[in-house]
């Protein structure tokens, strides 16, 4: 293996130019052209352009990616994990083509890759799985039966799914077909085979997985195991390892039967065999059921590396060059504990409506010992539409849990992103929340504690003085007399030298001397705060003040932007996407928080309802329909 084509983007990419090129192998780039920038691009021995920017486009189109292998004389081909990384005819094609694949055989792939059909080797294997249906009718009215049949709250999942993708909760019977016909839809864009199975929920679930990997000389190990329980909608949001709560003799009991999986199917390469555990109470193996395979390198592998020092991407491409294992069991080591956060490019406040635009402002924690940032982005870049909204991870090793978790709250709390919305400050609420910091997780920690993680953090005093001290000084730059101060914003100054300024478009007033009536005054004295480099000014003017991970964006008055008014009943496309499904025709009656637009972008639906109960006088688009951020979709006229 001279040389790799790397048939993904991003920070997955990079992360293996930076192997690929450590051991002495060239690499090969693809970029489609949202990507002609990225750093990735620049970063490998050579790229080759993929096509338009929509993945199914560029990066899904398996031709394309062989033909590039081909034109750019590679000799093997590394998935990543996405995209193609776990399509079986994919693998199948590159071996055809004389190419080395970097993965697991694709028989490997096809029996792990439906979850139906890989519960039910699993449980031909002996190892546990969760009860549920696996039928071949798919017909909602057999799904439905059956999801009854096994009681509320049952999960719906898609067959051929991953990441969250194609699953939902349902909690009672009136809401599954809904919730049935959304799943569907979600897979069939996301993995092009909208096939669902049931399953049983778990109360109080938590996502244990372990990290196997196998030869083609019949020696296979695991690297220990990953909880990932604090997840949002099934995608998860900080992993660790090793797994709180877990003893020796649970650890030993879902490894070995990790292991069984991996020799069932005569796996071969990077693996990730997922449980699911009942966190009512200490963890037990009995409680502990198989969830599905990973067959490919997982986002959350770094937390791996970091327990055991060891490099996930060297073993995959020596055991694709046919070398047994670098470590026996016995040899593979387990040191402190390691967490990782994923940085989204969202919203929480927003109920993490997905974010996108240009990358004016980008700053992420500094690599030193025990922290690590993965990214695929950079300053002066672009978040668009087309991909997920992971823009980077952020991982870090300590002694113990606690330090590591300590540790993670402060790196989030050094990210600054501007204009692009992150859940940044989510990340640093999650981290330090008494609950998080004792180990109590479930795959429910989230939303059972949402308003107090989404909630921002009110401005620090330091952050507002820093920011009127900065106005201060341009005020006094521009102003000449002592009768301009009385005009400057106006009405928001007053006759005794006090001056004001909005907080992401809300009024905020400061005086030097007192309160004159028009807003909230805080009494500050200006020079004795020093503004530290922790300042952003916009290219649409005011100032960025970033905290604890938060954005804190102040302007004038006379620049400060109004919230959105959804009183008329409009609704608008809040990012640019694909409509999927419309809840309503014109003329009917709707009523408040009825879906009546469904749109799909980052891989993702987002649902836009009725903000109060009215009649649907005006629907602008249709399913199909590719709509730009801020067009109008539709408007709802509220009774009188």
């Amino acid at each position: 293996m001279k040389r790799i084509l790397i048939a993904n983007r991003g920070e997955i990419a990079r992360r293996i130019i930076r192997t690929a090129h450590r051991m002495g192998i060239e690499t090969v780039a693809l970029y489609s052209d949202a990507d002609k920038h990225a750093p990735h691009v620049r970063e490998a021995t050579t790229a080759r352009h993929i096509g338009p920017s929509p993945a199914r486009e560029s990066y899904l189109d398996q031709a394309k990616v062989l033909a590039a292998a081909k034109d750019a004389g590679a000799d093997s081909v590394h998935p990543g994990y996405g995209f193609l990384s776990e399509n079986a005819e994919f693998a199948q094609a590159v071996i055809d083509a004389g190419l080395t694949w970097v993965g697991p055989p694709p028989s490997a792939i096809t029996a792990m890759g439906l979850k139906d059909a890989a519960k039910t080797l699993m449980a031909e294997a002996g190892v546990p799985t969760t009860p549920g249906y696996l039928g071949e009718d798919q017909s909602p009215e057999r799904l439905r039966a059956e999801a009854d049949k096994i009681g509320y709250p049952v999960l719906i999942k898609a067959v051929a799914g991953g990441g969250g993708k194609g699953m939902r909760k349902v909690d009672a019977a009136e809401g599954f077909l809904a919730a049935l016909a959304s799943c569907q839809r979600e897979a069939k864009a996301s993995f092009g085979d909208d096939r669902v199975l049931l399953e049983v929920y778990v109360t109080r679930p938590r996502h244990i997985e372990v990290q196997v990997f196998a030869d083609a000389w019949g020696n296979a190990v695991h690297l220990y195991e990953r909880d990932c329980s604090l997840q949002r909608r099934h995608q998860k949001v900080i992993e660790e390892a090793p797994a709180p709560g877990m003893t020796d003799a649970v650890r030993a009991a879902i490894t070995g039967a990790a292991i069984k999986a991996a020799r069932a199917v005569g796996y071969q390469g990077a693996g990730t065999i997922e449980f699911i555990a009942d966190g009512s109470g200490p963890l037990n193996a009995d409680r502990i059921w198989f969830m599905e395979m990973n067959t490919r390198l997982q986002v959350e592998h770094p937390v791996t590396e970091m327990i055991t020092g060891l490099d996930l991407v060297e073993w995959q491409i020596r055991i694709a060059r046919g070398e047994p294992l670098p470590l026996a069991q016995g040899a593979i080591p387990m040191i402190g504990h390691a967490m990782e956060a994923r940085l989204y490019a969202e919203n929480p406040a927003k109920k993490f409506l997905p974010s996108t635009g240009p990358l004016e402002h980008f700053r992420l924690p500094t690599e030193r010992d025990g922290i690590r940032v993965d990214t695929g982005v950079e300053e002066g870049g672009e978040v668009t539409p087309f991909y997920d909204p992971m823009i980077a991870k952020i991982i870090v090793h300590a002694d113990t849990r606690e330090a590591a978790a300590h540790k993670l709250a402060e790196a989030c709390a050094q990210v600054e992103v501007w204009p692009v919305k992150t859940n940044a400050g989510f990340l640093v609420r999650c981290a330090e929340h008494p609950d998080f910091v004792a180990g109590h997780v479930d795959t429910g920690f989230i939303e059972a504690r949402l308003e107090a993680l989404t909630t921002r953090v009110e401005p620090t005093a330091h952050i507002l003085q820093a920011a009127a001290r900065i106005f201060r000084a341009d005020a006094e730059r521009n102003l000449t007399n002592d009768n301009a101060w009385q005009t400057w914003n106006s009405p928001w100054v007053s006759f005794n030298q006090a001056f004001g300024f909005r907080l992401n478009a809300t009024p905020v007033g400061f005086s030097y001397i007192g309160y004159d009536g028009h807003a909230v005054r805080v009494e500050i004295d200006t020079e004795h705060v020093a503004v530290r480099d922790d300042h952003f000014e916009p290219s649409d003017g005011g100032t960025v003040l970033f905290a604890g991970g938060d954005a804190y964006h102040f302007t004038p008055p006379e620049y400060g932007a109004h919230a959105a008014d959804v009183s008329d009943g409009a609704l608008t496309s809040p990012m640019p996407g694909r409509i999927v499904s419309v809840g309503a025709e014109a003329g009917a009656r709707v009523a408040k928080g009825q879906a009546i637009v469904t749109l799909e972008a980052m891989k993702m639906e987002h649902a836009l309802t009725a903000p109060f109960d009215g009649r649907l006088v005006e629907l602008n688009v249709q399913v199909g329909d590719q709509v730009a951020e801020g067009i109008a979709l539709a408007r709802i006229e509220g009774d009188v």
